[in-house]
């Protein structure tokens, strides 16, 4: 068999084409793992707003009336760390994605709204969130 002639171009295009097809599933990797983070008592959140104390630990705290709830603070088009806005919502400087108060997808390019995270209290009253890792 003869050898096949191709230039840098195609090479480098070929070789992308490969590296990518030979990428492992996410599901492959089974379960991500999650973290308990305590966020302290639910008397630290007694003002309706959005509470990013937790941000870099991939969450928000969000008080609406009587509904005290965890948010994402991860986007769900490429995971960058969303940023809260004055106005409750939340956007991502990364690719400009915006969300709702809810965590609805308001502008794209993210598809999925945010999740919302597990939160219970522990013995002690604590109120502990399951945080999925990255």
């Amino acid at each position: 068999m003869r050898g096949v002639k191709i230039n840098r171009r195609e090479f480098l295009i070929l070789t992308a084409g490969l590296a990518a097809g030979c990428r492992a599933p996410e599901t492959a990797a089974g379960p991500k793992p999650v973290r308990q983070v305590n966020a302290g008592r639910p008397d630290d959140y007694v003002a309706d707003g959005v509470y990013a104390k937790f941000r870099d630990r991939g969450f928000f705290v969000v008080r609406r009336g009587e509904r005290l709830f965890a948010l994402s603070a991860v986007c769900t088009h490429q995971n960058c760390k969303l940023i809260a806005e004055p106005d409750r919502s939340f956007y991502c400087k990364c690719h400009g994605s915006t969300f709702d108060p809810d965590g609805r997808v308001t502008r794209g390019p993210a598809k999925r709204d945010l999740p919302v995270l597990a939160m219970a209290p522990d013995d002690q009253g604590a109120l502990v969130v399951a945080v999925p890792g990255l």
